[in-house]
């Protein structure tokens, strides 16, 4: 029986070890010594919690973290700066624990920052429970259900299963009448919740019948099954309680597909890269890519696919495969929803496509909350990383083809890049005085296009002491450019008197043969013109290095002088400025000797959409 007993509890540390951390609150009870059976303890050290069992006087990482109520990267993180100390077989002791939960947790709430998520959860059994019952009986209103269902769950559980649901108005939008007659159409929502977009379907015309859906949450599956009931009176066996990841061969094929697949649902990344080996997904393994490229295959010919997606798949490089494999395509819509899941900072962005060809001269109906038009699919093809920026109209499109087609140099493997200081605890390191011992240090908001605003923070100059520093190399650099990383807008500051930042700024060094001196460049990025080039490429309010490193730099326009004219700039690229938001193409710029867009080849005789140069 004692057996017994200790494999249960094995099996629950098991479980919370799975999670990375406990679903509730900071435990003081130790896991038992079952799970760790080749500690050897001598009987003098032996403790006993509450089943009587021993407890061990040094715990693992892991362990660690259980006890703690953190995730083991957090152990990590106060390893390093010495809130927490290890044997010599990296073990951490009891006393280390106990004078770590006295006198420091009690007093700085670490737990509460690192564990933000723990703060916010729900009775999920509870919840399901009671929903479960509540619709089989007769006078149930699934639709309520459904609303109150969504609004139950946590932030955190969202967060962990990457669940948003859709929205009934933007169902309603962005699954648009068809052209097509339906009568016979077959229709599937693979990640279907709680029956949004089916329900569209049936007040579309598609028949109950020909409906299917999947989803791996059973009280969601049943909602959807009850608003089928409710508006159609058909029973739907179709509607499945699975993980459309791990089935898709066995489902067929479907006239229409529409969903809004989890976006980052925290999966293994074996599973994940498992899945997209097997559709060929390159680097994009974020469950928003796989779920697309299943669809992808799932999606008869000429039929027509609809996804509603973080604004990260439309934009950054890690989705950038699957941006590819979409406009081989006919893309018909790009739409832009804004910020409509709470507390999610992130956008919704939609695409839908037919399963054909693009062809030459195919365009997209770019939608956006104050204005829509039409614009070339090639124009997005000839963007660095195939980004689908739909907020870039036609205009600024071909001014940026223009831009993109003269010969020029980018920092992609010609310059360093390093991260500003985390410190762990800016609160316990940073001071505003100066003070024996510290040296000024810089956060994001300091740096200003060109300039830098007085130092206001004070750090310890032992950069032991902190949890992540990059290379000296960086603050002993001569000349180095510094920049923002939360922004909407490029801001750098070209440094040469070795200043230290924190994380919410970067560094760069270019390499020392780059074509344009350092100082130039800070320059050339505080412009207004190559702002409003980084703007209509990427939209986004970090500086990513991936972002930086497609930036178009003209050196050739550069290498003679002295200083940065930005009018001289872009007029030598036959570029004119026609407002605060608007430049526009003039005409040739082959007298600057640069060749003209016209005359750019590939060496296959077919027209390029860049032209680096080295």
């Amino acid at each position: 029986m004692q057996q017994a007993l200790n494999a249960q509890k094995a099996i629950r540390f098991g479980e919370a070890l799975a999670w990375g951390c406990l679903p509730g609150r900071r435990v003081l009870l130790p896991p038992p010594a079952v799970v760790h059976s080749d500690l050897s303890v001598s009987k003098k050290m032996e403790q006993h919690d509450l089943f009587g069992e021993t407890e061990p006087p040094r715990f693992t990482i892991q362990q660690s973290a259980v006890l703690l109520g953190v995730c083991p990267a957090t152990v990590r993180n106060w390893i390093k700066i010495k809130y927490l100390t290890q044997d010599q077989n990296g073990r951490i002791t009891r006393a280390s624990l106990a004078r770590f939960q006295t006198q420091v947790l009690a007093r700085e709430k670490l737990t509460q920052r690192a564990n933000k998520s723990l703060k916010d959860t729900h009775d999920h059994a509870g919840l399901a429970a009671r929903l479960l019952a509540e619709i089989n009986r007769p006078a149930a209103l699934p639709d309520k259900l459904g609303m109150e269902y969504e609004a139950g769950l946590s932030d955190s559980f969202r967060n962990r299963e990457g669940i948003y649901y859709t929205p009934a108005h933007i169902a309603r939008d962005l699954f648009s009448a068809p052209a097509e007659d339906i009568r016979n159409a077959s229709f599937c929502d693979p990640c279907c919740g709680s029956g949004n977009f089916i329900v569209r379907a049936l007040e579309l015309g598609f028949q109950p019948q020909n409906i299917h859906g999947y989803d791996s949450d059973p009280v969601a599956a049943e909602i959807t099954k009850a608003r089928i009931y409710k508006l159609s009176g058909y029973q739907s066996p179709h509607i499945k309680v699975a993980d459309f990841l791990k089935i898709w061969p066995a489902c067929g094929r479907f006239d229409f597909i529409y969903t809004n697949p989890p976006w980052g649902k925290k999966i293994a990344r074996q599973t994940r890269a498992a899945t997209g080996a097997r559709l060929q997904a390159g680097g994009s393994i974020d469950t928003c890519s796989l779920f697309f490229l299943v669809c992808l295959q799932c999606i008869k010919e000429n039929g027509r696919l609809g996804l509603l997606l973080p604004e990260s798949f439309f934009n950054i490089a890690v989705f950038e495969e699957t941006r590819i494999k979409a406009l081989q395509l006919s893309i018909e819509r790009l739409i832009d929803y804004g910020k409509v899941f709470k507390g999610l900072v992130t956008k919704a962005q939609a695409i839908v496509l037919k399963n054909r060809p693009s062809g030459p001269y195919a365009r997209i109906s770019c939608e956006l909350a104050d204005s829509a038009y039409q614009r070339s699919q090639a124009s997005f093809a000839a963007n660095p990383k195939s980004i689908l920026n739909l907020y870039c109209d036609d205009q600024s499109a071909n001014t940026l083809q223009h831009l993109l087609s003269i010969p020029h140099t980018t920092f992609k493997d010609r310059a360093a890049w390093g991260l500003g200081i985390v410190t762990g605890n800016n609160k316990k390191f940073i001071r505003s005085t100066p003070a024996k011992g510290h040296i000024p240090v810089y956060r994001g908001a300091d740096i200003l296009p060109g300039s830098l605003k007085p130092a206001s923070s004070f750090m310890p100059f032992d950069m032991g002491l902190y949890q992540q520093v990059a290379p000296v190399r960086f603050y002993e650099a001569k000349e180095k450019l510094i920049y923002r990383f939360i922004s909407s807008r490029l801001v750098f500051f070209y440094d040469d008197q070795q200043r230290h930042v924190l994380n919410s700024a970067n560094m760069l060094m270019p390499q020392k043969d780059f074509p344009v001196a350092t100082k130039m460049l800070a320059e050339l990025l505080n412009s207004d013109f190559m702002n409003w080039v980084f703007a209509k490429l990427f939209n986004t309010h970090k500086i990513l290095r991936s972002d930086l490193e497609s930036l178009p730099i003209h050196s050739r326009l550069l290498a003679n002088a002295s200083a940065f004219n930005e009018a001289r700039y872009i007029r030598q690229l036959g570029i004119a400025k026609e407002g605060p938001d608007a430049y526009r193409i003039t005409g040739s710029n082959d007298r600057y000797g640069l060749q003209s867009r016209a005359a750019q080849r590939c060496p296959n005789n077919q027209r390029c959409a860049a032209f680096p140069i080295h």
